[in-house]
């Protein structure tokens, strides 16, 4: 029987071999924490506390700005420094909580839990929201709104994102290994709130021994499956998973929801199982540092705040020489261009490049070949949409379907030009996205 997959995709070297057998070690931090108060999709959360305060690890810091929104934690024990814009990893200021880290780690009582069949689906849903958790997959978009589907008895499948298709990043594969229980505990909670869905653990066949646990700790599981996917890049994305696992299809303009379906990553899941079997709020992640650029490669339980040059420095420091430091996956991540900015829930990785090959790459003129559209997941035409950008076409960019693009980065990845497609397609979608949002 063939794996589950999707049309198109590439075959990137993984570079997993470099940390995927470093257990998680935790990391604590030195010097002061910063926590952006946007680390999230939707409204800033908005402070409960000033200049001056003592807090509490574990103790609220912020509080929701919104439906859409999430509140933050402080991940020591401390004093409110500042209450100031700082530079976040996207490279823009942002207004943030300073907290000078006191090294007692100091905790609030976290409030008593209560067993699971106890809880009703609203109150599950209240405890996920106020833990401030939110997707730590990249989109940082709220889990309690995700959880919160307009219709939720016409959801008819959960699916756990265990796929991990972008190179070197090794997070959700250590947590499978590690603490599996950890994730089908926290399935479990999900499957509490939709009545007639089931649970697929969906995974690429380069992680068998995380297919094994998973099969083994889900066997007597009637709700929950497990499925072995073609490992190939963006296996991991929403559209293509969904695609791959149930062989249905949604477009931009769609919500997983619209298809029947929910879609969580292993990190967030696991953040569900923190806060309502232990009761935890989201304080900290697994983040992997590798690439070459760097000299010991590993994998790190990180608390949110956390000076990622403390991080760097913890996987034995940068390799001399070492041109290019990219925030996340080398396919979908950005290259930064200060190391001193803050670990916050959407942080996965930091891939170290001793050489910047791209930036030493000259582009020539597009042959016609079409490699670009037979990778492309969203089955549309790159070399013809980037043309478009690069004119400022936007009209005929929209009707040519280039709100699709989900910029994964294949195109750019196959082409013999060395054309910059991802970018050019990329920068003109959120030029259209904002037009939209104006009118």
């Amino acid at each position: 029987m063939g794996k589950f997959t999707f049309k198109g995709g590439v075959h990137p070297n993984d570079g997993k071999e470099l940390s995927k057998n470093k257990p998680i070690v935790e990391l604590l931090p030195k010097g002061d924490l910063v926590y952006p108060l946007s680390q999230h999709i939707g409204a800033p959360a908005k402070p409960i506390v000033k200049k001056g305060d003592k807090v509490l690890k574990g103790q609220k810091i912020a509080e929701a700005g919104g439906f859409v929104s999430a509140p933050l934690y402080a991940s020591v024990s401390g004093t409110v420094k500042a209450i100031e814009p700082r530079v976040s990893p996207t490279g823009m200021k942002v207004e943030s909580i300073i907290i000078e880290n006191d090294g007692l780690y100091e905790e609030v009582e976290y409030p008593e839990v209560r067993p699971l069949e106890e809880l009703t689906k609203d109150e599950i849903l209240n405890i996920i929201a106020d833990a401030g958790v939110v997707g730590m997959g990249g989109a940082g978009f709220p889990t309690r709104v995700k959880l919160s589907p307009k219709e939720p008895d016409k959801i008819e499948y959960v699916i756990a994102n265990c796929a991990e298709c972008e190179p070197y990043i090794t997070t959700d594969y250590r947590r499978m290994i590690e603490t599996p229980e950890h994730l089908v505990e926290g399935m479990k909670i999900i499957l509490k709130l939709f009545d007639n869905a089931k649970a697929i653990f969906a995974i690429e066949d380069n992680k068998m021994d995380c297919v094994k646990k998973l099969k083994e700790l889900t066997k007597d599981e009637p709700r929950m499956e497990v499925k072995e996917l073609q490992t190939k890049y963006p296996q991991g994305s929403e559209r293509q998973l969904i695609y791959a696992t149930t062989k249905r299809a949604i477009n931009s303009s769609m919500l997983p929801a619209d298809a029947g379906c929910v879609v969580d990553n292993v990190e967030t899941i696991i953040h569900i199982y923190n806060a309502v079997v232990k009761g935890l709020p989201s304080m900290e992640s697994i983040v992997t540092v590798s690439g070459d650029g760097v000299v010991a490669p590993g994998n790190f339980k990180v608390y949110f705040g956390t000076n990622q040059r403390e991080l760097i420095e913890a996987a034995g420091g940068l390799v001399e020489g070492t041109e290019k430091v990219i925030a996340g996956g080398p396919m979908m991540g950005f290259a930064m261009y200060t190391l001193d900015v803050p670990v916050t829930k959407i942080t996965s990785a930091i891939v170290c490049m001793k050489k910047d090959e791209v930036s030493k790459v000259e582009s020539s003129a597009c042959i016609n070949c079409g490699r670009c559209v037979e990778v492309c997941p969203s089955r549309i035409v790159p070399s013809r949409l980037a043309v478009l950008a690069e004119r400022g076409e936007e009209e005929k960019f929209i009707k040519q379907n280039g709100l699709e693009c989900m910029e994964c980065g294949s195109c750019s990845y196959v082409c013999p030009a060395k054309r910059q497609l991802k970018q050019a397609i990329g920068t003109m979608r959120k030029t259209a996205l904002a037009n939209r949002k104006k009118k």
